[in-house]
């Protein structure tokens, strides 16, 4: 029979086992972005990612939070032009790579040489591929592997993590 004392008991249980999965996942914690031990060419202080992000950009690229699908207008962004990171400006993903997966997050089949990094994440009590910007090491979404050719991969990604510099004529 279930007691109240074996239900809360069991609860923290749990709490303990999923911030033990977050360690040993790399990741670093709420405030960090890569794992503790990453550096990265363009740095801030927290208070300064505070101030140069909104609380949204903020939750997604120094937190890992993730925003809910549809909301971004990235999502339907179809112009040429470069996708950077919304923390440092550094340029991640072109948009000939972009394509629609179905997925409501602004999704890319490759990103551009040396615009991102990845990390194991271990969180949700599942491994999956996260990836950051290799600038700044803002969380910018995951990669999956059911994307379209040619390289397989979907790398998908949080639209308020990014923004859009149209090509020029």
């Amino acid at each position: 029979m279930m007691t109240r004392r074996v239900l809360l008991g069991g609860l923290a249980a749990a709490g303990v086992a999923a911030t033990g999965l977050r360690a040993l996942s790399g990741k670093a914690a709420p405030g960090g972005a890569a794992g503790p031990e990453a550096r990265f060419p363009f740095t801030l202080s927290e208070a300064e990612w505070k101030a140069r992000l909104s609380p949204q950009q903020y939750a997604v690229l120094r937190d890992h939070g993730t925003e809910r699908a549809g909301t971004s207008p990235l999502n339907a962004e179809k112009r040429p032009g470069i996708f950077a990171c919304a923390g440092c400006g550094h340029p991640v993903f072109d948009a000939r790579t972009k394509y629609e997966s179905g997925t409501g997050w602004p999704s890319f089949w490759e990103p551009l040489p040396g615009g991102i990094g990845t990390s194991v994440d271990r969180s949700f009590f599942m491994t999956r591929t996260e990836v950051h910007c290799a600038n700044c090491g803002g969380h910018l979404g995951h990669v999956f592997e059911d994307g379209p050719q040619p390289t397989g991969l979907r790398y998908c990604m949080n639209g308020v993590a990014m923004t859009f510099r149209p090509a020029t004529a």
